[in-house]
């Protein structure tokens, strides 16, 4: 989602006559977009804030600015106190930038930070600096709801309210003219989607409908109220990838009534079983909190317990950190020791990445189509891509490029990534049809 909103930054700096460059040295401008989701991405902002004061010190025209989740909480320390930056904006004050940077040119310090219950970027086309040009990411509503106990984004990114249909279907076309061959959905809560009377399967099934060569992805549901009629439509669509996101954060009852998370286990899995009856190939993956506020032992092996049931295909996996605002600070108190933290973290992961194994064990010999992302870590004569159900595939380079839908066929496998031989350069249409011919029989 940051991602994201960086692109309609960079639009609206770009709209005034700014280049981007490559490097924080050759920059009269440098804005840190902030996440508050957990200590760790904070502790990283304020590590990089003090790299670029020493910079601003042999350069004093250098502007430093602070964007995003972390704006508003910290803006008193940040300007104040630690004297880091000149400029602090919040997620919903990006097209006041402008006016900003000029207050910063007269010497004052300059803030927006107020949260819109309007505010969309609609009208603003991203621009895409970075990326591999083959993947987009597409914002369809900002802020959340949800008021779980442990999340701060209710506070960071205000109200739920959804981006007209019509100009997030034209932000696709464009992304298509210029090549783009996968789109993911952003959304803090993707069911919620409704502008006027259109909700998100609606959303999901114009989209996939005008762009059949594109493959789209969404990001994130609630498990509280996924709608069944989507997961009709994904096993129908071709380019509606056979991979959810369907964040658990906790297998008990009694924790996920503290998280203020409202299902309950046999719910969940319930959700769970439907899906995989729907879409027999479907691929799952979650987060899972170790160690929020008064987990017990008890509680902790029954997530253990619920991930072992579901055996999803990739985890998200961190320990609790507490977060100003919300509830679990305002009512709870962070009180499991960090060393308990740490080793029921790392029990969840030992055995995540167990079941990672053995279930891409069982993708050898299966062929898929892989979207070619670009070349490989491990080498120039590779490349590296994705499957439709969000699995990471290396095959050799041969006259393949960035861009291409490669059939292939598995023939190796790690916790993390599969092996595959490539057969041949495919489209979507053409690869499903040969899908469909093969479990016809004669």
């Amino acid at each position: 989602m940051n991602f994201a909103d960086s692109e309609v930054v960079n639009s609206i700096l770009m709209e005034k006559g700014m280049v981007p460059v490559h490097s924080a040295e050759e920059a009269d401008v440098i804005f840190v977009n902030t996440c508050s989701i957990r200590e760790n991405a904070e502790t990283r902002v304020w590590n990089r804030l003090k790299e670029f004061r020493s910079l601003k010190k042999e350069k004093q025209q250098l502007t430093v600015g602070v964007l995003g989740c972390m704006a508003e909480r910290i803006k008193e320390k940040i300007i104040d106190q630690e004297q880091l930056v000149d400029i602090v904006v919040g997620p919903d004050a990006y097209r006041d930038i402008p006016n900003l940077l000029k207050e910063v040119e007269d010497g004052r310090k300059a803030v927006n930070v107020l949260l819109s219950l309007e505010e969309t970027y609609a009208d603003i086309t991203p621009v895409r600096t970075s990326g591999n040009g083959v993947t987009a990411f597409v914002s369809i509503m900002r802020g959340c709801d949800n008021m779980c106990a442990f999340c701060v984004v209710p506070f960071t990114r205000g109200r739920e309210r959804s981006r007209p249909m019509s100009s997030i279907l034209s932000e696709i076309e464009q992304l298509r003219e210029e090549g783009y061959k996968e789109v993911t959905l952003l959304g803090q809560n993707v069911n919620s989607y409704k502008y006027e009377e259109i909700d998100f399967t609606t959303l999901m099934d114009e989209a996939s409908k005008r762009n059949p060569e594109i493959r789209f992805r969404f990001s994130s549901p609630h498990p509280k109220d996924f709608p069944e009629p989507l997961l009709h439509l994904i096993a129908e669509r071709p380019n509606l990838c056979n991979y959810i996101h369907i964040p658990a954060q906790a297998g008990s009852d009694t924790m996920l009534e503290r998280m203020r998370r409202p299902y309950t286990r046999e719910n969940y899995l319930k959700l769970i079983d439907r899906m995989r009856e729907i879409i027999p190939d479907v691929s799952l993956s979650t987060d899972i909190i170790a160690g929020f506020c008064d987990e017990t032992e008890e509680e902790h092996e029954a997530t253990m317990s619920l991930m072992k049931i579901v055996r999803y295909d990739l985890a998200y996996m961190f320990a609790y950190s507490e977060r100003e605002r919300t509830l679990a600070h305002r009512k709870y108190e962070d009180n499991v020791p960090e060393d308990v933290k740490k080793r029921r973290l790392s029990e969840i992961i030992q055995q995540q990445m167990s079941i990672q194994e053995k279930t891409n064990e069982k993708e050898i010999g299966r062929r898929h189509l892989m979207l070619v992302e670009g070349t490989s870590k491990r080498s120039d004569e590779q490349l590296s891509g994705r499957t439709d159900t969000n699995k990471m595939v290396i095959i050799d380079r041969k006259d393949y490029a960035k861009g291409d839908y490669v059939e292939v066929e598995i023939t190796d496998s790690t916790s993390a990534t599969l092996q595959a031989r490539p057969i041949r350069k495919s489209s979507i249409k053409e690869f499903s049809q040969r899908e469909q011919e093969a479990v016809v029989p004669g």
